[in-house]
Parts: structure tokens; sequence; C-alpha cells
């Protein structure tokens, strides 16, 4: 159940099994990322699919993205004030946000370079694997981040939770890259399917920039 006010929130007895709600999602989602990208990335570079490196790429971001909640997390739990908590909060939506915008310049830059040189890669089960169990675990992380974020009154754990649900939208984009280069051989699906990350990936960043709501389920 969410609490209302500002100051409620931070005095509200039931803001601490929250925040250690919180906490122990952010931990997950560094820990799952990491493992995700190092495999991503290894079987992107193998394969050479743009897309499913670009999908690494992100899941590193989203690593960092976590450990930016962590740290703004952890540092309520230090009896700062709600005015200093506030401002942390803030600092943080904008480095996630940061993250996404630099992403998605990467993302676009490979994948129109990919097309242009007619790069063709390889198809990869790693990655078809990798992108299909991705699916599950975005989708429920980014549920229950969301419920966390509305139930603290976190605009960076919104922001957070809005790059999850594009990492879920990332895992199905990349999913039908990879998969229709192995099963067709339409290399081509490959890096379209990168660049069709990159306005999701904008529309994330902008979203949380500004801090506003996500009309994501």
């Amino acid at each position: 159940m969410a609490i209302s006010s500002t100051t409620e929130q931070f005095n509200h007895p039931q803001r601490a099994s929250l925040l250690r709600r919180a906490l122990f999602l952010e931990i997950l989602t560094v820990g799952w990322n990491i493992v995700e990208g190092v495999i991503a990335v290894t079987a992107a570079l193998a394969a050479g699919s743009v897309a499913l490196l670009g999908f690494g790429i992100d899941s590193f971001v989203e690593s960092f993205s976590g450990s930016i909640l962590l740290w703004r997390l952890r540092a309520e739990r230090h009896d700062m004030s709600g005015a200093e908590i506030e401002k942390l909060d803030r600092r943080a939506r904008k480095l996630v946000a940061v993250s996404l915008f630099l992403l998605a310049a990467w993302v676009a830059f490979d994948g129109v370079r990919s097309l242009w040189e007619r790069e063709q890669p390889e198809a990869s089960l790693v990655g078809i694997l990798l992108t299909t169990v991705s699916i599950f675990v975005m989708l429920w992380l980014g549920r229950s981040k969301r419920r966390a974020a509305a139930a603290l009154g976190s605009r960076a754990l919104k922001a957070d939770a809005f790059q999850t649900t594009a990492c879920w939208w990332l895992s199905v984009i990349a999913l039908a890259g990879i998969g229709l280069n192995a099963s067709l051989g339409w290399w081509w699906a490959d890096p379209l399917a990168a660049l069709a990350m990159t306005p999701l990936i904008v529309h994330e960043g902008r979203e949380a920039w500004r801090g506003e709501e996500c009309d994501c389920r």
C-alpha cells in the first residue's frame, strides 16, 4: 500500500520493510544483469550480432542503474533527512537517464554501420535462450520495482523500474532479431532489431530525466 505525503513517507513504520524489499530487488537486478551482460556480450561477439550486443550492453547499463539505486536506498537507511533524500533521488534519476541516452546513441550507430557494411551475424542459440529467460525475469522485476517505487514515493526507483521494463522490450526485440536470423537467415533482421531498440531507449531516458509517470503495465 502506497504511503501518502512526503513527511509521512519518510516516517512511516512500514518504510523500513519497504526499503529492505527495494534493496533486495536492486541487488537481484545488479546480480542478474552482470551475469546476463557477460553472457550476452560474449555470445554477441562470437556471432557478430548487433542486437545481442546492444542487449548485453543494456544489461550493464541496468546494472549501473541498479547500483545507483542501491546507493540511494542505502543512504536513506542512514537516517538522512527527507529533503536530502529527495535531492539524492533526483540526482540518481538524472544519472539513470544519461546512461540510457548514451546506450541509445551507441546502439543506433552500430546498427546503421552493420546495415551499411552488410555484416551477416551467425546464429546464436545462447542468445536465443538468454533473451527468452530474460523476458520472464525482466517482466517480474519491472512489476515488482514499480510497486516498490509507488510505496516509497521514489521517482529514482520508478525511473529504474521503467528501465527494467525497457529491458523487457529489448529482450523481445533482440529475440525477434536473432531468432529471424537463425531460423530464416534474415541477417538484416538483427541490425534492424537493434535500431528498433533506440526509440524505446530514448523514450525511457526522457521519462527518467523528467521524472514523469509511465503508463507501462
